[in-house]
């Protein structure tokens, strides 16, 4: 199939060509016509299936006919919910890009930023808004915007939405919307809290399941490394000396662990950045594209904000921690091996994360190769560490030690 076959109008066919696309991928093939006959969608894939496109594209075919309403008569028609700011300057991009050659207008509203400027723009008037639950309800809230000409919801991502426990704001939004709307439901995995949401916000939705998890492995090589916790950075050094060449995204579970492993690279010499929900939307953005231009050929980040990378040469991923939660090793993965290419997953396990292979071997359905032969083996009969807190006592509760019974006054 081609993008000519799906009924879409020579401008935005014109702008498909122009960013190189051919042939729509099977998310885009499935979604494209469902969402031009106004039909609600929930759509499990993963990013890097075009899914961006996939909504994208009609969205911008059925407001075509409604472009030229003058600036100030522009109402928001489309409203695009994302959860995090990386992800909606993507979604963002997608729509200038694939509305080159029409007059509607697209604009991004996030948190972490002077809100203004955004009350400039809205006040300017544009057909499709994309923006982040907390900072679309402040500009609501202040009388900034209103969703009363909303034609299509789209919620993206919806699963890490709901992991950083935006579901009452995207409640809020939906009844905000026009009751007669048409919804549009994208979500990586789909657990039982995202299926809930989408019963009482989505009619009749048509569901479409594109790549299962593990067919999205298939062209990722993973290495499983077995190393105590205190000798990863040594491990990781000692790869990025002799193994890992290229461009690679380095993901670790906090923002003190992404500071820390930034501060130990930078002194020996690696050309890194990192991005972490603490940092300002300025730093995070510079990071990003600091990565993508190849000013640093390292990117260390967290879960939340590495949802929203999309850069097409990333030769390795670094699981530097196990995540808790086997989906996410699936989009960590999935950063490398884009469009086609392969790519390299290396994990470094330690004895508290064993439980946590265990998962995701389920999940991927596959035996991940370990690497035995490495300078910093993790001895087999090795426990879990047990963190004691940097307050707590060596004496059990109520006992004293020797010295503070000596110490005490009596009052006899």
């Amino acid at each position: 199939m081609q993008f000519r076959d799906l009924a879409l109008n020579k401008p935005i066919l014109k702008a498909i060509t122009q960013s190189g696309y051919e042939n729509p991928t099977l998310v885009q093939e499935q979604t494209i016509p469902l969402v031009l006959e106004k039909k609600d969608v929930i759509a499990s894939a993963q990013t890097g299936t075009g899914k961006t496109a996939a909504f994208a594209l009609p969205i911008l075919q059925m407001l075509f006919d409604k472009q030229d309403a003058s600036k100030k008569g522009k109402k928001i028609r489309a409203l695009i919910i994302s959860p995090t700011r990386e992800l909606a300057l993507q979604i963002e991009e997608n729509f200038q890009k694939y509305s080159k050659f029409t007059n509607l207008k697209a604009a991004v509203i996030f948190g972490g930023i002077s809100i203004e400027p955004q009350k400039d723009i809205l006040r300017k008037g544009v057909d499709i808004l994309i923006a982040t639950p907390g900072r679309l309800l402040d500009l609501h809230k202040q009388e900034a915007l209103h969703l009363d000409f909303v034609e299509t919801l789209v919620l993206d991502e919806a699963d890490l939405m709901l992991d950083m426990g935006f579901i009452d704001d995207v409640k809020k939004i939906d009844r905000l919307c026009p009751k007669g709307k048409q919804t549009l439901l994208f979500s990586a995995t789909m657990p039982y809290k995202v299926v809930e949401l989408a019963k009482t916000i989505l009619k009749d939705p048509v569901k479409i399941e594109v790549a299962p998890t593990s067919s999205t492995v298939k062209s990722v090589e993973q290495l499983l490394y077995y190393v105590p916790k205190p000798d990863k950075i040594e491990l990781c050094l000692h790869l990025l000396r002799d193994t890992i060449k290229g461009n690679i995204i380095i993901f670790r579970r906090t923002k003190y662990g992404v500071d820390k492993l930034e501060q130990t690279l930078l002194k020996n010499n690696y050309k890194v950045d990192s991005i972490h929900g603490d940092k300002t939307q300025l730093l995070r953005q510079e990071a990003l594209h600091n990565f993508k231009s190849g000013e640093v050929n390292i990117l260390i980040a967290t879960d939340v904000a590495a949802r929203g990378i999309d850069v097409k040469n990333v030769d390795a991923v670094i699981n530097f921690d196990l995540p808790n939660i086997s989906e996410t090793y699936v989009h960590r993965i999935g950063r490398t091996a884009r469009a086609g290419k392969t790519g390299m997953a290396y994990s470094f396990c330690s004895a508290d994360e064993k439980d946590y292979v265990l998962s995701i071997q389920k999940l991927i359905n596959k035996h991940i190769d370990v690497e035995e032969e490495h300078p910093y083996p993790l001895d087999p009969l090795a426990k879990p560490e047990v963190h004691k807190s940097p307050n707590s006592s060596k004496y059990r509760k109520g006992r004293k030690s020797e010295a503070s019974k000596k110490k005490k006054k009596r009052w006899y």
